[in-house]
């Protein structure tokens, strides 16, 4: 499974009409900022600094705080009027608050809304305005490299060059942060295109020194040094094809004894180019849209709706797995996504009026208006829908997946990554069409789409895993490699027992990376380009 993605985001707050509450003077205003996950426990993360006399207040103090894309983050602003110095709130004049979900705050980048009271009526005309920033530094160099006459260092062949960056640190040590691969038996190497991220390299410091050493590779590890250099990214940067940027390769031992020494070869910088890597927050920020689509199975194994054997079943407090799994994932997703309308559709029933099979029917019955508002709405279709159908099969997923994929397709024609397309499959039991559904998946993944697919009940699911590229690439029925990994496979029993945000913390943990691929993958940027001009990729000559 993916690592989490975290990030570190910066709140900015200002508020404007705030209620005043000195006499003879203006409040003195402070924001607090309160957090919570699960519960309705709330826990104090920060405060802004007090500013004296202003209604109006534009705090310097910013929040600095982990986002997390797979959990709801509530937060909530509290502004108080503090005329003493006492750390306890309680004693000071409330102004207002805000609530709101992290999601929510990074997807619209920057949010003005009416402060209210505790009653939850409005807090005289105050508004509270959060701008959201990732703290980052995207920057990194893309490299192509070669070099000639190097040094012969082998008996029976030629030498195996690879290069090693070096920056130096604080002390004046120098630390590796990148390595190329080895060419074997070449004097005159050619290495593939690399990059290195622009601070790990220098710390952002064009002007930096940093040590280029080139040394031939040897089996047992006691790789021989063939030269180096020194020398700064800003004279790397001004490298092309048409003008490389040449450094002689010294080797000091050889230099001392040599008395005519020239150098060990020469390195070629054909080029150092400067360039943005967008984040996925940087997509969300700067106006991708997830769709969020839902798909669920209503074959006869998962038994009659109606029995309390049934994995339809709708149990007295109102739940049931395929319920559960709606509401936790779609949660999370639902805060990227402006319009909350969700399509939502079944698979594997008879369906009425004329009972025959369909494997992509809207919940809602509506197939020119398969939209549900919100995910109470999808909620409310699949409970209204289900004792309207037959119970069928067989279990055939390629035709929802290539319906989501028909509006991905549509969606690439745009030019920009504006939208990202999320299915979510809950399923009980073994597909029927597996070799249709695997064509479909490595279609899909040339899309900008992912899939998620939750197993309920305890049937074997081991199709599923195989879906599931994570032990290698899945293949279609004709041998082609899905050029990216897209399907993320669960079963609900994993997590029956586990606190209620554990299942999306799970399935969705690699979407972030998911979409970052994607769009990376067609050098596509966001539709506002959140601090570059122009194409994917800055150059800073």
């Amino acid at each position: 499974m993916a690592a989490q993605c975290v990030m570190k985001i910066e709140l900015t707050i200002s508020c404007n009409n705030l209620m005043d509450r000195d006499v003879g003077s203006k409040s003195d205003p402070l924001c607090v900022l309160l957090m919570s996950s699960s519960a309705q426990e709330w826990f104090e993360v920060d405060r802004t600094e007090r500013i004296k006399n202003c209604l109006n207040p534009k705090f310097t103090k910013k929040f600095l705080i982990d986002y997390h894309f797979e959990v709801v983050q509530k937060l909530k602003f509290g502004i108080y009027d503090i005329d003493n110095k006492t750390i306890d709130l309680r004693d000071d004049d409330f102004l207002g608050e805000f609530e709101i979900t992290f999601g929510q705050v990074v997807s619209s980048k920057m949010i003005t809304r009416p402060l209210v009271l505790k009653n939850g009526k409005p807090a005289g005309k105050g508004t509270i305005t959060i701008a959201a920033e990732e703290v980052k530094d995207n920057k990194v160099l893309l490299f192509e490299v070669e070099a000639r006459k190097l040094d012969k260092k082998d008996l029976f062949g030629k030498s195996d060059p690879y290069l090693e960056f070096h920056k130096q640190t604080p002390n004046g040590s120098w630390q590796m942060v990148h390595r190329t691969e080895v060419v074997k038996n070449n004097l005159n190497p050619v290495w593939r295109p690399f990059k290195i991220p622009l601070h790990s390299l220098c710390n952002g410091d064009l002007e930096k020194t940093i040590k280029v050493e080139c040394y031939d590779y040897d089996n047992d590890g006691s790789h021989d040094l063939i030269g180096f250099f020194e020398t700064r990214v800003s004279q790397l940067k001004d490298a092309s094809h048409t003008s490389p940027v040449e450094f002689d390769c010294i080797n000091p031992t050889k230099k001392q004894k040599k008395k005519n020494y020239r150098n060990s070869g020469v390195v070629c910088v054909k080029q150092c180019q400067i360039s943005v890597e967008y984040s996925f927050l940087d997509y969300i920020m700067g106006g991708c849209q997830m769709n969020f689509t839902v798909g669920v199975d209503f074959t006869g194994s998962n038994g009659d709706p109606r029995s309390p054997d049934s994995l339809h079943f709708i149990s007295p407090n109102g739940v049931n797995e395929y319920l559960s799994a709606i509401w936790s994932v779609g949660v999370v997703i639902q805060d990227y996504d402006m319009d909350k309308m969700f399509p939502a559709f079944g698979f594997g029933a008879q369906v009425p009026p004329n009972w025959k099979v369909s494997h992509e029917f809207p919940l809602n019955f509506n197939p020119s208006n398969p939209y549900c508002s919100g995910i109470q709405g999808i909620i409310d279709a699949y409970r209204a829908c289900l004792p309207q159908v037959k119970l069928y099969g067989p279990t055939n997923f390629s035709p929802i997946i290539n319906h989501v994929a028909r509006f991905a397709s549509a969606a690439t024609q745009q030019q920009t990554a504006s939208q990202y397309f999320v299915l979510l499959i809950i399923t009980d039991g073994v597909i029927t069409d597996l070799d249709e559904t695997r064509n479909a998946i490595v279609n899909a993944a040339k899309l900008p789409m992912s899939i998620i697919i939750v197993g309920v009940g305890g049937a074997d699911f081991s199709a599923m895993e195989f879906l599931d590229g994570d032990n290698g690439g899945l293949r279609s029925v004709t041998g082609e490699m899905a050029i990216r990994d897209i399907v993320q496979f669960v079963p609900f029993r994993k997590f029956q027992n586990a606190a209620k945000e554990a299942l999306a913390q799970c399935v969705l943990a690699e979407v972030p990376q998911q979409v970052v691929t994607y769009f990376n993958m067609f050098k596509l940027c966001p539709p506002k380009n959140p601090g570059t001009e122009g194409g994917n990729h800055l150059n800073e000559k």
